[in-house]
Formats: C-alpha cells, structure tokens, sequence
C-alpha cells in the first residue's frame, strides 16, 4: 500500500457537516470521503491517471482483486 502524508485540514462547520453527512451516505469515513472528492477532481482536471488507485484500492476503499 502507498504511503499516507497526514495534512491537517481547517473546514468550515458547514461544510464539514455537509461532508460528514455526504461521507455517511457513501459508507465511507469523513477522511475517505474528502480523499475521494480530491482524487476525483484531480482526475478530472487531468491532473492524475484513470487507472489503478495508488495502494491498489478499489471503489470505497475496498481492495481489488
């Protein structure tokens, strides 16, 4: 699995509610989910490969294979 970098993170509480909300809805943790809100738009943004997750994960955090 890749390494994690801890980054510390100051939200709104608003928004942290809304993501903390939205984070539930998915099964994912609050972390997870903000992760998965980056990678995405990393991704879209053209800024990170389609393929393969780094740490080999699959959707949800759920390993692949």
């Amino acid at each position: 699995m890749a390494e994690r970098k801890p980054f510390l993170l100051r939200l709104d509480p608003e928004i942290h509610e809304a993501l903390q909300s939205w984070a539930a809805d998915e099964l994912r943790s609050l972390n997870g989910q903000i992760e998965w809100i980056l990678r995405d738009a990393v991704r879209r943004a053209g800024r990170l490969k389609a393929g393969r997750r780094p740490g080999g994960e699959g959707p949800k955090g759920r390993s692949e294979g």
